[in-house]
């Protein structure tokens, strides 16, 4: 049996976050280890205990220190940790914003029970998980913006990199691409981890962006 996600809600609005906390508890793969008012006190949590999240699902508007800036800080002190945002605001420039400090999921607060959950396990399972919308507003917020910032030398990854950066955007996971290539779940690993390295990108969600960005994958909705 697989140990169980271990989740931080992190909302300023009480009920409901407390709403989000019983939905979540009543599932067996999931705890909850911790609840937070703000950015702040998640710091505060994570810097004092040893136990820490598999992932926090984090509003973005709250007093203090809001999700934005938190997500900054907690992508470079604790870059183990993922973050989905779960959020009001459901404009291009909030969800941009958001992928680019290091969110793997965006969801916003009129989703289904389902959807929610649905997000959290495929998160845990391969990183980070984008639904349609979100990877419209990706597809469409980085094409838009792409002739200002330039594209990168891409010539530097090979034939096998790019191929795996293309499945992980399809969203497969590392023993999906490993049945995929005939290859070990470790050589895949490898390939990604140098994805990571010469591609300077936090994490795999930011591969997804690099390679919209670039043109290597082409993100059909």
């Amino acid at each position: 049996m697989n140990a169980a996600i271990k989740i931080a809600l992190v909302d300023d609005e009480v009920l409901f976050r407390k709403g989000i906390s019983f939905l979540l508890q009543r599932e067996d793969n999931i705890d909850i280890v911790f609840e937070a008012s703000n950015g702040e006190e998640l710091l505060s949590y994570l810097n004092d205990n040893e136990i820490k999240p598999d992932i926090i699902v984090m509003d973005l508007k709250m007093p203090i220190l809001n999700g934005v800036e938190a997500t900054k800080i907690i992508r470079k002190s604790f870059p183990e940790i993922k973050i989905i945002a779960l959020t009001s605001y459901d404009t291009k420039s909030f969800v941009a914003n958001m992928i680019q400090v290091g969110a793997v999921g965006y969801l916003i607060k009129n989703t289904t029970p389902k959807d929610l959950i649905y997000t959290i396990n495929e998160v845990a399972r391969k990183g980070f998980h984008y639904n349609e919308n979100v990877l419209r507003t990706i597809k469409e917020t980085i094409v838009s913006t792409k002739n200002s910032k330039g594209n990168l030398e891409t010539g530097f990854l090979s034939p096998r990199e790019i191929e795996i950066l293309q499945l992980i955007c399809q969203q497969k996971t590392t023993s999906e691409i490993a049945e995929h290539l005939y290859l070990s779940p470790r050589t895949v690993e490898g390939h990604r981890n140098n994805l990571l390295l010469k591609t300077e990108s936090r994490n795999i969600a930011g591969l997804v962006v690099y390679a919209i960005q670039n043109e290597i994958a082409v993100i059909t909705i």
